[in-house]
């Protein structure tokens, strides 16, 4: 039980220092921009390794040092602007922003907020824009969620891809074409591929860069919460892929050196990156992280109605070898020992903690080639919490059947 020892000391940490887990959990109330009763607006960012913050945009004209952040204690910073004379808020809703860091070395780095709910890309442009997103009229869901299956009969859709058009097809292209016909079919769940912002199309969504935006290239996170409504009127429970295992390594439109160091929400040096996929593993042990990766799945679950996820890659969550060069024959040294991320482990036991405790509907799958033991046991025994697992191996093998047998 060394594994539930390690999770009960977090979660009493949580409790005794944070206000509890669910004020914890729901930290994008509370970072990124909020909007105040007043209509001013409140900017808060985790940028331990930065010099000094400022704010720019559309709304200052572009000055880069006008606005400032206030330095807080444990590399917290905030920056507080009015509204206008009107009452509106100083910042309108789909102006462009940017946050300026001023590293130790005395270099300015232009960044994209971590909380950020909306980006987007221009044509002419390699990299993302961080877009203010605050509707005047915010979307509100008609429908209520449908109970959660007995057993899950899941359609797996990459909404991009979802049209025989050679075009990036959309959100609201899912919502009309897409979702009678998997009604037709007799799925009861989709599984949504590629949501999360990811600045190479390429990477199906593997490669995250803004863990709180709904990919603009399929639409706006309007037309995806509509999708979510949609489906549950007919009755469709909606998964989302939730990538934890890693993140894109660009640093202007992603989290890599968004402080201008390499430690900031990863691994410092050759740990924090992964040697096949060329990306970021983050630091599971950081309080700020656990911050930032359980907040951002309430959030999905609270904004845009999701009922669970299939988390990616937990295979090379578990172990510091990530699964690489590895056989797992079944032998309990390949799951316990030195080789295995405890605070990898215990992150997937607060994900799950979090998701069953707060929403008792929700799903959560783990994608896992090594048969990790307990990875859907109940953490009360030492397991990790899953409801299901996707066993990706499996599928692999019955694929590699018929060919053989041919």
């Amino acid at each position: 039980m060394f594994r539930y020892r390690l999770f009960e000391e977090r979660l009493a940490w949580l409790e005794k220092d944070e206000g509890g887990f669910d004020q914890f959990t729901q930290s994008y109330q509370s970072y990124g921009v909020q909007r105040q009763l007043s209509g001013g607006l409140l900017f808060r960012e985790w940028a331990p390794g930065a010099h000094a913050l400022f704010l720019t945009g559309d709304f200052n004209a572009w000055e880069k040092l006008s606005n400032p952040f206030t330095p807080k204690a444990f590399g917290k910073w905030e920056l507080s602007l009015p509204p206008k004379a009107d009452g509106s808020p100083a910042i309108q809703h789909l102006s462009k922003l940017k946050l300026m860091i001023q590293t130790k070395d005395g270099e300015y780095l232009f960044r994209i907020s971590p909380w950020a709910k909306y980006v987007t890309k221009t044509l002419d442009s390699v990299t993302y824009d961080w877009i203010h997103w605050d509707p005047p009229r915010p979307y509100k869901h008609q429908h209520q969620r449908p109970l959660r299956p007995r057993c899950p009969r899941i359609y797996e859709a990459h909404v991009g891809i979802a049209s025989p058009r050679e075009e990036i097809a959309s959100y609201k292209n899912f919502t009309l074409d897409v979702l009678p016909r998997v009604k037709d079919l007799g799925y009861n769940c989709i599984q949504l591929m590629a949501v999360l912002e990811h600045a190479y199309y390429a990477s199906f969504g593997y490669q995250v860069t803004n863990f709180f935006a709904a990919s603009s290239r399929f639409g706006t996170p309007d037309d995806l919460k509509a999708l979510v409504d949609e489906a549950h009127s007919l009755g469709i429970t909606v998964l989302l892929d939730m990538v934890h295992s890693h993140a894109s390594s660009n640093t202007e439109d992603g989290l890599n050196h968004f402080d201008g160091t390499d430690s900031c929400f990863f691994h410092a040096g050759s740990r924090g990156e992964h040697s096949h996929w060329g990306s970021r593993l983050f630091n599971y042990g950081s309080w700020e992280v656990s911050r930032f990766l359980l907040s951002s799945l309430r959030w999905w679950v609270d904004e845009y109605g999701f009922d669970g996820f299939r988390f990616d890659g937990v295979t090379s969550m578990l172990y510091h070898h990530h699964g690489i060069g590895v056989s797992f024959s079944g032998s309990y040294s390949d799951y316990f020992g030195m080789h295995v991320d405890e605070d990898a482990v215990v992150h997937l036991m607060l994900s799950n903690y979090t998701l069953h405790k707060l929403y008792p509907e929700c799903i959560t799958i783990a994608e896992d080639v090594s048969g990790m033991p307990g990875l859907c046991r109940p953490i009360q025994e030492g397991g990790l919490g899953f409801d299901y697992r996707l066993a990706m191996a499996v599928p692999d093998k019955w694929i590699q059947t018929p060919n053989m047998s041919s």
